[in-house]
């Protein structure tokens, strides 16, 4: 094996998917995760044709259970992991900090950040030591700014970036470095979910709605190529950086 395996979550579909086709197009075998559907099933067998020793693997970030298990099957895989890419995301609930569902404000914190420190947590033993094994989390400008009827991912977004930089410190000794790249405005299944909110919740709307009919979202393909130079390469003296991939 030439390279040693990536781990990307959200792999089904938008940059996850994009980004996990380049790794392997690349030579890097990689465990794509996202929740089951057809989707995940045909990125499996795209990244099995294309690079050997890649499959894809049901887990729900949501759900404990889910993370323990895809974790057990990739340390039975692979004794040590070169990267974990973690794309996986819900924009949900879109609404106000008054009127949110409870249930649904908890879920966004556990599929975006909590889910976050489960996978890694548990596939620590399998990072770093004599090569270095690089986390890269996607971040968001809404990490940086509130955006009404957001609090939820804006929070968890914001939570990612320290979550990099705490890794980043505590995996300097080990050969671990783990960065944070804010991919811009992309076309993807979330910024149809921000089209598709009630105007009503959500105060910026229109703004969303104009950026998609006035062209100003750029492509998962195209941002993808731009990030995996960093997942793949970014050195030691990198870690704990926070990137935009309009900066690049």
């Amino acid at each position: 094996m030439a390279h040693g395996p990536y781990v990307v979550t959200g792999a089904s579909k938008g940059i996850g998917r994009e980004i996990a086709l380049l790794l392997a197009a690349q030579g890097y075998p990689v465990i794509g995760l996202a929740r089951p559907s057809d989707k995940l099933n045909e990125i499996g067998e795209l990244l099995a044709a294309s690079c050997p020793g890649s499959f894809s693997l049901a887990c729900d970030l949501s759900l404990s259970n889910d993370i323990q298990a895809a974790a057990e099957q990739i340390g039975e895989q692979f004794g040590w992991v070169a990267g974990i890419v973690h794309n996986a995301g819900t924009i949900f609930p879109i609404n106000s900090i008054a009127d949110s569902d409870m249930d649904e404000w908890k879920h966004s914190l556990q599929a975006n950040l909590i889910g976050v420190q489960d996978l890694t947590q548990r596939l620590i033993p399998l990072l770093g030591g004599a090569k270095q094994s690089r986390v890269t989390t996607i971040s968001s400008g809404a990490s940086l700014r509130p955006v009404e009827s957001w609090s939820a991912y804006c929070v968890s977004k914001a939570g990612l970036d320290m979550w990099a930089k705490c890794l980043a410190a505590e995996g300097a000794h080990a050969n671990i470095s783990a960065i944070s790249i804010a991919p811009g405005v992309v076309d993807t299944g979330m910024q149809l979910d921000i089209r598709s909110a009630a105007p009503e919740n959500f105060p910026s709307h229109a703004d969303f709605v104009a950026l998609h009919t006035e062209g100003h979202l750029t492509q998962s393909q195209d941002v993808a190529a731009q990030l995996c130079p960093l997942i793949l390469h970014h050195s030691m003296e990198q870690s704990g950086q926070r990137f935009d991939v309009r900066e690049l």
